[in-house]
């Protein structure tokens, strides 16, 4: 069973799941061209927004599924930082893709923690 048949009903998952996936692929891309220190900078904030976002589904409480969110949602914002860099550097491949999908993302991520701290 493969990741994206295991969490298909969640949205949030499967979209950050994909999102590491093509960041893995960018910052190789980026590595590739010896850009280390950025590369490595990407790698770990684009990866940990859907790390942290899968540790939420395992929350303690709802406080603490909130919290987890909102260290997603800073990792997502540090990964926004970091492709914007790359974005407008001439030196650096263009990432608009990945900047619209994290802006999806963020969308999300926004919306369940508004919407859990109301319930």
């Amino acid at each position: 069973m493969t990741f994206n048949e295991k969490y298909k009903e969640n949205a949030l998952l499967i979209k950050t799941f994909n999102f590491a996936l093509n960041i893995i692929d960018y910052t190789t891309e980026l590595q590739d061209q010896k850009k280390f220190v950025i590369a490595n900078q990407l790698l770990k904030s684009g990866t940990s927004i859907g790390a942290n976002s899968k540790e939420s589904q395992n929350a303690e409480s709802k406080a603490d599924f909130i919290h987890k969110l909102k260290i997603a949602i800073k990792e997502a914002d540090e990964t926004e930082y970091w492709l914007f860099l790359c974005d407008a550097h001439s030196e650096y491949p263009k990432c608009s893709r990945l900047l619209n999908d994290l802006s999806e993302i963020l969308k999300i991520l926004n919306k369940i923690i508004s919407t859990s701290k109301r319930n």
